[in-house]
């Protein structure tokens, strides 16, 4: 059949109204989309323990027409909508994590107008509340897309969790992935396409312990996690890529009148390169290696050794997604057609995992603009917020085919 100018140009326009029709939409239903953050943000989600908010966010998938929607084995909710184009064009999929740094106790949420506070309302009640925005958009405007859409809300995305959820979902995932946003928090500008890495770890000492006095002299756990605390502080570090290395916690110990049994830190290291945290790493264990020798020449004759053991508690991985690949460009645009200005950035989100797997894959905003994140008094300003929902809406359509 020969190419007809005109047929094409109709396609296209008629594309460009479909998804102006679904950015329309969202406009409408702003108002919902501010109760719906404050109704998640209110269902306490700690990390390991989202599956009370998890349900909720399935039900209301549910409700807004999405007819395959289920809870995979590690608590991650799924809902997939099917391409025009069969299976096998790949799916776009979009994220948004489930827990919080907060306790088990129900968050509590105060909405002023267009001023929302409570623990975790930005992070992530915000971006919960978009993939909800862009589920409803999609399915009461009927938008067809050539490849299947497929909305996550993952587990594990915070502190101990090690982005677990979306680990799990990217190992062997289906429908395979052709591109992945992950929406985290407020804000309407910032493309995070480059994975920041990260390993941490925990490094304890132990000895037998004993009196203060009684026993002086015998190796002391919590000395030789100071002397390792030390040391690394002093670790040069390069600038270019940007590196940190973090001793977040230490401690050990039972009582001030005694020696202690154990002596433990943790240590958390950060970098835009693999190879960075690979060197780090060793220069770790050689001290932690160092310091113990040390200790167990200095002791009193005859008495215990100290031991030690060195434990990973995380790995997040590095990687970007090309400045110039389409995933980015698509991100750029939509951000100019809201009227703002793109920052491409480095962070460590849910996007991290697919960068690492080859995945073109970013991080964005869902809106508006928040504060004080990870601390109770959180809050979140929906001042203009729908353009970030828009731009977010836009970036899923388009990299979906439209």
């Amino acid at each position: 059949m020969p190419f007809r100018f005109g047929s094409a140009l109709d396609r296209l326009r008629g594309t460009r109204a479909s998804v102006d029709r679904a950015c329309d939409h969202v406009t409408a239903r702003n108002e919902q989309v501010l109760s719906w953050q404050c109704d998640v943000t209110r269902i306490a989600a700690p990390t390991g323990h989202e599956s009370a908010r998890a349900h909720w966010m399935s039900m209301r998938l549910a409700a807004s027409g999405w007819p395959d929607v289920r809870i995979d084995a590690g608590g991650n909710v799924i809902a997939r909508r099917a391409g025009s184009a069969g299976f096998a064009a790949g799916a776009v999929w979009c994220c948004a994590h489930l827990d919080t740094v907060f306790d088990d106790a129900a968050p509590h949420v105060v909405r002023d107008g267009v001023h929302l506070h409570g623990p975790g309302i930005g992070d992530n009640g915000r971006g919960l509340a978009a993939l909800l925005a862009i589920a409803d958009a999609i399915h009461a405007t009927a938008v067809q897309a050539p490849r299947d859409i497929v909305l996550a809300c993952t587990v594990g995305e915070e502190g101990r969790g090690d982005l677990q959820g979306i680990k799990r979902l990217m190992h062997d995932a289906s429908p395979v992935p052709h591109a992945v946003i992950a929406i985290d928090g407020a804000g309407d500008d910032r493309i995070v396409h480059s994975a920041l890495g990260s390993t941490r770890w925990r490094i304890t000492f132990t000895g037998s312990g004993g009196h203060s006095w009684a026993d002086f002299g015998i190796a002391n756990p919590v000395h030789a996690a100071a002397a390792v605390a030390t040391e690394l502080q002093a670790v040069l570090l390069p600038t270019t890529p940007r590196t940190t290395l973090t001793v977040a916690r230490i401690g050990g110990g039972e009582s001030i009148n005694s020696i202690p049994r154990d002596g433990w830190l943790e240590v958390d290291l950060r970098s835009e390169d693999a190879s960075v945290l690979q060197g780090l790493e060793r220069t770790m264990r050689q001290a932690v290696s160092r310091i113990l020798a040390r200790e167990n020449v200095r002791r009193r004759d005859g008495t215990t050794l100290l031991t030690s053991a060195v434990e990973q508690l995380g790995n997040r991985p590095c990687g970007s997604t090309p400045r110039d690949a389409p995933l980015v460009r698509i991100a750029e645009q939509a951000t100019r057609a809201i009227g703002r200005m793109p920052r491409l950035a480095t962070g460590s989100t849910d996007a991290s995992v697919p960068i690492s797997l080859g995945i073109p894959a970013i991080a964005i905003g869902a809106g508006g603009r928040g504060g004080a994140t990870h601390t109770p008094q959180e809050w979140y300003d929906d001042t203009g917020g729908v353009r970030g929902l828009q731009r977010a809406l836009r970036i899923v359509l388009v990299s979906a085919g439209l």
